[in-house]
């Protein structure tokens, strides 16, 4: 299951032995087997509680949510992907979409939808649930234009960042070489995690799946079925539970959703096995149970989840938050959820979760905050699990209260 800690860095490989991870419990794609702190500005230039971070203004409005949202598709704003999985934001707008089994990225012009190919990141190994997986912009993206990735390998699960030349003239040739900052991710044909985020303290997240060897999330000393915690370079840092270890949660089945809120309390979708999928309020050090326990248990030792869906109606991937809300894509749910915040920062829901676009765009697996009331939502039906239709896969525009 590939547990070394190897590489250019060693630091990072000792420093991935040892510590605890906040816990999710992740459930399969298709629900049988498995497939997918401190202030500052996100991943993507523009605020994006989402795949790219939380809000630069982390102040929460002084009015809560409605018990009772809204979603309206205003438009869609490309289609034709393939295997669509990341999704982050440049500065002034544009997206940034990979493709999981071409191992490619993908720049999205914000107002007409046109593609423009940046080009395949090397070394990715597509199969089963890996690939090409979660991508990300440096939080200093002006300065440095960085582009991270999460991707599998033929023998492990690794982030690495790459510069975006954006004024470069031949399609398809637009990333550099690959600088790998964490080696050693075990990799397996379910459960891979992928999902990476810069945090409110412009540091980098990551959620890690068991790889289907379930032992591996209790074990502090592996990062699978972890969410891990680490400086732009890859290497550990003060704040998490252990200083030498880049593992910030624990007990994590496959977690493939990483968001804030406006208190900057970060959260965590997971799949669940056979009985309950979860999102998760995520504290530094907290054990969330797998493989002992599934869904809300109330057992010693282990934190439950905020709220919990049979994997029929979930099977959870990306989340992001806006307008009170955490909005979390379903893989094989086909829906979105909504998960109003009371907005006392300790992470309880206002009301109970709500769905909206029940199957009319089949499989959900990305969405990201556009700013304001607006969302961004990827599907997700050309990953051999779904029924793709013509356009599919597409970019929806959401409006969202």
């Amino acid at each position: 299951m590939g547990r070394r800690r190897g590489g250019r860095r060693g630091a990072v490989a000792a420093l991935a032995a040892g510590t605890l991870v906040l816990a999710a419990a992740c459930s399969p794609d298709n629900g049988v087997g498995g497939p997918a702190g401190g202030g500052g500005m996100p991943s993507a230039s523009r605020p994006s509680p989402t795949a790219s971070g939380p809000s630069a203004d982390p102040s929460p409005s002084a009015d809560l949510p409605p018990a009772k949202g809204s979603v309206k598709v205003v438009s869609t704003l490309t289609e034709g992907l393939d295997s669509p999985w990341g999704l982050a934001e440049l500065p002034g707008g544009d997206l940034l979409v990979s493709s999981r089994d071409k191992g490619t990225i993908t720049r999205i012009d914000a107002k007409n939808g046109k593609k423009t190919l940046l080009g395949a990141v090397p070394g990715v190994s597509p199969g089963g649930e890996g690939g090409l997986l979660g991508i990300a912009v440096s939080p200093t993206y002006g300065s440095d234009h960085l582009v991270y990735a999460y991707f599998t390998t033929a023998s492990d699960n690794r982030i690495a960042r790459m510069q975006y030349d954006e004024n470069g003239t031949t399609p398809g040739r637009l990333l550099g070489a690959p600088d790998t900052i964490l080696r050693g991710i075990p990799k397996g044909s379910i459960h891979n995690g992928g999902r990476i985020a810069f945090g409110p303290d412009h540091m980098l997240y990551a959620g890690t799946g068991e790889t289907g060897d379930r032992e591996l999330a209790q074990d502090k000393k592996s990062l699978a079925g972890k969410i891990l915690r680490m400086t732009p370079d890859g290497l550990p840092l003060h704040g998490n539970p252990e200083a030498d270890s880049v593992v910030y949660s624990y007990g994590h089945r496959n977690v493939e959703g990483l968001a804030w809120d406006g208190h900057k309390q970060l959260w965590a979708s997971e799949f669940g096995q056979d009985t309950w999928d979860e999102l998760n309020r995520i504290v530094p050090g907290g054990n969330y149970g797998w493989p002992e326990v599934e869904g809300k248990a109330g057992k010693k030792g282990f934190i439950d989840p905020v709220a919990q869906w049979k994997p029929s109606e979930a099977s959870p991937s990306g989340i992001a938050f806006a307008e009170g809300s955490i909005w979390m894509a379903a893989l094989r749910g086909e829906r979105l959820w909504r998960i109003p915040l009371s907005g006392k920062g300790d992470g309880e829901p206002l009301a109970a979760p709500q769905a909206f676009l029940k199957g009319k765009y089949g499989r959900l697996r990305t969405v990201l905050a556009a700013g304001g009331d607006r969302l961004w939502l990827v599907t997700s039906n050309t990953d051999t699990r779904g029924t793709p239709k013509p356009g599919d896969d597409r970019i929806l525009v959401l409006e969202v209260r």
